[in-house]
Formats: C-alpha cells, sequence, structure tokens
C-alpha cells in the first residue's frame, strides 16, 4: 500500500514550486493573525535552507516519505522545530498539490515556448535562405508535383506556430491560483489569497470557486489543465514526428535530398558504411511516450521530454545540408502532367476530361518508353487537337512553380510573403 500510496519518484520536481508556494502561504498565514512575525520569519528562514538544499541536491528523501511535500515538512521541523506545523493550518493537498503543479507548468511552457520559437524560427530562416531550390513534392509517397524546398520548411513551421499559440493559451488557464481554497469549502481563517497570488506564487487570477481546486485533484483527466498541457503537447509531438519522417526518408541513399550532421547521427554497430538517423528516430519514438500517460507523472516526464525532443529537432534543421542537385534531379517530366491538364483547361476543356487526356498521353508516354515531354506532335494530336502546338513551355520546372502565386502557394513570391508573416509571427510571440 505505501508503495502504491507513494509518488515521491515522481513529484520531486515540484519541490521548489512547493517552497514558493509555502512561503507566500506563511505570508498569508501572519497577516490573517495565525503566525507571529517571529514565527513566519523562523518558517521562511527554514524554508529559505531547504530551498538552498534542493539546488545543492542535498536533500535527504526518505522511505517513509510519502511525497515531496512530506519530505518539506518533515524537514522544516527537523530545522526548526514544532512551529513548522503551523504552517499547513488551513492548507490541504488538494490545494497545495495543484498549486505546486499549476507553477510548474507555468514556468515550463515559458521554457518550452523559448524552444518551440527557437525551432521555428530556424525553418524560416532556412526558408529564406534556400527560396531558390526545388524538389519533388510527394503524395502517397509518389513523385506529384515540383516544389520549392521553402514551401515544404514553412508547412512544417506554420503547423509549429499553431502549436506555439496553443502552448499560450494553456498557460493562461494555468496561470490561476487554487491556495487558499482549503479541501473543498473554502478558507474560514480570514486569509487574504490576493497576498498569496501577488507573492511568491504570482500567478495572474484566483481559482474559484474552491470546490474547483478539489475536483482538478480528485478527476484530473475531467477538470485538470494537465490534460490540456498534454493534449497540446501531444499535438505538437505529433507535428515534430512528421518533420522527423520526412528528414529521415530525405536522408536515405534512395532520396538523398539531404545530408545529416554527423553530431545527430550514430553509427552501426556492423556495418561501418551506415549512418544512422538516430536522433530523428528517437523523436518519432518519443510520441506515444508523449501521448500515453497519466497526469503529474505525465506532466513532468512530458516537459522533460519536449525540452529535449525540441533543441535536439532544431540542431538537426540547423545543421542538415541540402543537397540542391539530387533535389533537382529528381524533378522528372511527368510530374508536370498537372500543368499539361491546366493548359488543356485554359485552352477551354473541361477540367474531368483535361484529366482524362493527360492521363492518356502518360500511358502513351509510359508504352512507348519515353517521358512524356518527348512524346512527338502527332502522338499528342491523336489523342486531342488541343495539344497540337508548342507546349514545351509546360516542361519547365521553374515555371510550373512560379504559377502557384495564390496565398500559401510554392511561387517564390507566395514563398516571400509567407516567411515575412512567420518573421512578424515570431517577433510578435517574442513581445
Amino acid at each position: 500500500m505505501e508503495k502504491l500510496n507513494s509518488s515521491i519518484e515522481v513529484d520531486h520536481r515540484l519541490a521548489e514550486v512547493d517552497v514558493r508556494s509555502s512561503i507566500a502561504y506563511a505570508k498569508a498565514l501572519e497577516k490573517a493573525g495565525i503566525l507571529s512575525k517571529a514565527e513566519v520569519e523562523k518558517i521562511i528562514s527554514g524554508l529559505e535552507k531547504i530551498s538552498e538544499e534542493i539546488s545543492k541536491g542535498t536533500l535527504v528523501i526518505t522511505k517513509t516519505d510519502e511525497d515531496i511535500h512530506t519530505t518539506i515538512e518533515r524537514r522544516l521541523k527537523e530545522l526548526i522545530g514544532d512551529v513548522a506545523g503551523k504552517l499547513h493550518t488551513g492548507r490541504s493537498r488538494n490545494d497545495q498539490v495543484v498549486t505546486d503543479l499549476r507553477l510548474l507548468m507555468k514556468s515550463s511552457i515559458t521554457v518550452l515556448s523559448g524552444h518551440l520559437q527557437q525551432l521555428i524560427r530556424t525553418l524560416v530562416e532556412r526558408a529564406s535562405a534556400e527560396i531558390e531550390v526545388i524538389l519533388p513534392g510527394y503524395t502517397h509517397l509518389q513523385r506529384a508535383q515540383p516544389i520549392r524546398w521553402s514551401h515544404l520548411l514553412l508547412s512544417h513551421a506554420v503547423a509549429l506556430t499553431r502549436d506555439s499559440e496553443r502552448l499560450s493559451e494553456v498557460k493562461k488557464r494555468i496561470d490561476v491560483l487554487p491556495l487558499g481554497s482549503g479541501a473543498l469549502a473554502g478558507n474560514p481563517l480570514g486569509l487574504d489569497r490576493e497576498l498569496i497570488r501577488k507573492g511568491e506564487c504570482l500567478m495572474d487570477s484566483i481559482l474559484v470557486p474552491c470546490l474547483r481546486a478539489t475536483n482538478e485533484i480528485s478527476f484530473p483527466l475531467i477538470f485538470s489543465p494537465p490534460v490540456e498541457f498534454l493534449s497540446t503537447s501531444s499535438l505538437l509531438m505529433i507535428h515534430l514526428s512528421k518533420l522527423a519522417e520526412d528528414l529521415i526518408l530525405f536522408a536515405t541513399k534512395e532520396f538523398g535530398f539531404i545530408t545529416l550532421s554527423d553530431a545527430f547521427c550514430t553509427g552501426s554497430s556492423l556495418m561501418p558504411q551506415k549512418k544512422n538517423p538516430d536522433s530523428l528516430e528517437l523523436i518519432r519514438s518519443k510520441t506515444g511516450r508523449v501521448i500515453g500517460r497519466e497526469d503529474k507523472e505525465a506532466v513532468i516526464d512530458v516537459i522533460d521530454t519536449l525540452s529535449a525532443v525540441l533543441q535536439v529537432t532544431t540542431g538537426v534543421i540547423s545543421t542538415l545540408q541540402i543537397n540542391k542537385e539530387t533535389m533537382e534531379k529528381a524533378l522528372s517530366p511527368d510530374m508536370l502532367a498537372t500543368d499539361l491538364a491546366n493548359l488543356l483547361v485554359r485552352k477551354g476543356m473541361p477540367f474531368r476530361q483535361a484529366h482524362t487526356a493527360v492521363g492518356k498521353a502518360v500511358h502513351l508516354a509510359e508504352t512507348k518508353g519515353v517521358t512524356l515531354n518527348h512524346l512527338s506532335p502527332e502522338d499528342l494530336k491523336s489523342i486531342t487537337p488541343m495539344l497540337g502546338g508548342d507546349i514545351s513551355q509546360v516542361f519547365n520546372q521553374q515555371s510550373s512553380v512560379e504559377q502557384y502565386t495564390s496565398p500559401g502557394g510554392t511561387a517564390k513570391s507566395s514563398v516571400s510573403t509567407q516567411i515575412e508573416q512567420l518573421k512578424e509571427l515570431l517577433k510578435k510571440q517574442k513581445d
């Protein structure tokens, strides 16, 4: 039962914020007349000593400590005697634990948001620097249409900016103080919750009604901000996993579009020629870890996982080398079949008919063993007279990319606009 009831292996990470919230609570007890000035000074002095031990890693956790809160209570009594027992007056584990967890999540989101914005900034910087590079775009892992390398990078950057916005929204809802709620009915001692909020806890507002704090600890997967934090983190990890998946694929010999830095790869224990993208594979594997966990343990684990993954992903992106020639060699005339269909549409043919006609042209080219642009004028006219005349302008990868000028398109003008929009968004988020 002791092992089942114990959470010390997980919540030791709450130690520093528990000291902070306890100092704020002690000051409120003094104002309410529960503690004398001498007593509150003694308690704060003891808590500051414990904070120092936490920083140095010398705080001793015993086998009988149920959780980190028990550890701090026990240690405080060892340092200052029985007056330590007054600190828990009117305070329940219900409001204490959820306050500590909120404080930890709040500070951690600030750090994680910084890592995330650095990753987005790195993607945008590469998109800007490598805007001229064109490579095949894929659907169903088949070459589809030519796109800019920047277009691909920005697709990931935009997804991550949404994650950044979600983290900011979650932080606002976390930044509410439960402490002073007691077990469920409130505090009968005239406690000034505003004093606690403005003190060491420093939160934006006070949680009401007090029963909400009890619900939060009793039903964490229904009421608790951790579930918002975890769901937002899960979506962020899915986006990071997708980015990692693309990079793993592009780094293979079969694609050869990018070369990853040795700092983020490992060799094979058996085959000396191999260079394994372990950093990216670990990012993908960590996604399941973030998605499938429970409340407090999950929050702490996700904070650590996301912090590491965001920094590693930024490192991978900032150090990888693109192989421009390999990308361009992978471009093929058949990828411009849609452009040929669009030409017919411009000449007045309904798109479905144009799609069918170009499909016949592709089939004819495959039958003859040539690329689409090497079909003779006679071959093309046999499919539809509207394919007569000079259609060579269709088979130009650069021209193909440049026609997608609509917002979000892969044309240089559109990509440049998107880059500036993301730069402006990053600036606003930083401010």
